[in-house]
């Protein structure tokens, strides 16, 4: 599955960017924008980027059946990443087989924004989503990306509740 982007219909043409599954010799670049996202975010994290990447990219590799990496490329260079969180739901008598997903971790680099990469790597997901024939979708956005999200289908759940756990959490 690749999804190959030309255009955007804006004065810039997207040339050779592609949003398709990562493959495994990507995923250090993965890692790294994960690091530069949280260090954007908060500032410099505690773990150096050196000691992140390897921990990070075992994680990929051990999760890889419940968290599925779709990466947007430019010429080969990860530009930017959405994670596909992947859980089994309890069996229903009239569907046995049930699965929703959840997406995490969505970032494109600053240089790249703005030019509507992001609801293209969100479309990709969504296609994605549908091929693994996922029920649902759901997300945890940051504000700026909320309306991204609202365009691409997304909507707000009175049913969907959450609380957040003060143990374990991360920022």
């Amino acid at each position: 599955m690749a999804i190959v982007l030309m255009s955007l219909g804006q004065d810039e043409a997207v040339d050779n960017i592609a949003c398709r599954p990562a493959q495994s010799h990507e995923m250090a670049a993965v890692a790294e924008l994960r690091w530069q996202w949280v260090q954007e975010l908060y500032g410099t994290p505690d773990t150096t980027m050196d000691e992140f990447v390897p921990r990070f990219v075992t994680w990929a590799r051990d999760t890889e059946s419940s968290h599925r990496c779709m990466v947007m490329v430019r010429d080969d260079v990860v530009i930017g990443m959405a994670w596909l969180a992947i859980t089994q739901r309890v069996p229903h008598p009239r569907a046995f087989d049930r699965v929703s997903g959840d997406v995490q971790c969505m970032y494109v680099v600053p240089n790249e924004r703005d030019r509507g990469l992001g609801g293209k790597l969100i479309q990709a997901v969504l296609a994605w989503a549908s091929e693994l024939g996922l029920e649902r979708v759901t997300v945890h956005s940051s504000d700026r990306a909320v309306s991204a999200y609202s365009r691409h289908g997304f909507k707000i759940s009175p049913r969907l509740l959450q609380v957040e756990v003060e143990q374990g959490r991360a920022e």
